[in-house]
């Protein structure tokens, strides 16, 4: 480390190590003392996500921030296990860097894989193979799919898992004709059918949607988060628009609130 500061990359990141160190000693912050592994797991699922909304406003100075607070989240958890003796930082940094080369043997060996398909192929394949070397081979398919996952995401791992095996559709029309199917017992579900039924053909449907994005190569999640992103900036064109009128949303009549939701379609 330079006498005027940390300069590069590396030094920069031991210098968050330091820190990190420093505020979970003793005579250091005493909310960061008293944190745990439970504790600060929420915080790093909302980092990751405000990580994916400045992607989404593709804002990158704000992106540069987020990705700061997100390793921040890494050197917290790295610095409690050190404490416990379980790893250090240097130990996640050597499981990535040798999982990155050993995965890439196209870039770092005589492999090839001209194309992104062929790489995940490979990636896969090498992936298998360390999982009969480190004897977790015979695991359930399903069991690498992390359970907390968003519920769309976890759906789109489970059945693109499902598919390696042949467990899977043949075209995305078979997939809208389950679609269809599913639409029928969900009518049918809400003539006859209990909330807990209606639940189960909610979720049924949904499903399939995922289904159906994964046949056409569509993230489901980033689908629906773009349409939340769409329906936000709409709905807030509109209460604008009634706010600039003098007029209260409450009092607005649905026919004044579509006809301006039909003018935020075109808006600028």
């Amino acid at each position: 480390m330079t006498p005027e500061g940390p300069t590069t990359a590396g030094e920069k990141f031991q210098r968050l190590v330091e820190i990190m160190a420093r505020l979970r000693a003793p005579g250091g912050c005493p909310w960061d003392r008293a944190q745990t592994f439970d504790t600060i797991k929420p915080y790093l699922l909302e980092e990751t996500y405000e990580v994916m909304d400045a992607i989404d406003a593709r804002d990158r100075r704000a992106l540069a921030e987020e990705l700061g607070d997100l390793m921040l989240q890494a050197a917290f958890f790295a610095q409690m296990a050190s404490e416990e003796g379980s790893f250090r930082i240097e130990d996640s940094l050597d499981a990535i860097n040798e999982k990155l080369v050993r995965r890439h043997p196209h870039v770092f060996g005589d492999a090839t894989a001209n194309t992104p398909e062929e790489v995940k192929l490979r990636w896969d394949e090498i992936k298998e193979k360390e999982k009969n070397q480190n004897g977790k081979a015979g695991q359930p398919l399903l069991a690498a799919v992390p359970r907390r996952l968003p519920a769309l995401m976890e759906a789109q791992q489970l059945t693109s898992r499902a598919a390696t095996v042949g467990f899977d559709w043949e075209t995305a029309d078979q997939v809208l004709e389950k679609l269809d199917e599913e639409l029928r017992e969900l009518a049918e579900s809400r003539r006859t059918g209990s909330l807990k039924a209606l639940e189960q053909e909610i979720g049924d449907l949904l499903f399939v949607l995922v289904n159906l994005a994964r046949f056409l190569k569509v993230d489901a999640e980033q689908a629906l988060r773009g349409t939340n992103a769409k329906f936000r900036a709409r709905f807030g064109y509109l209460e604008q628009k009634l706010a600039d009128q003098g007029k209260p949303l409450a009092e607005a009549t649905l026919d004044q609130m579509e006809a301006l939701w039909q003018e935020a379609k075109t808006a600028p």
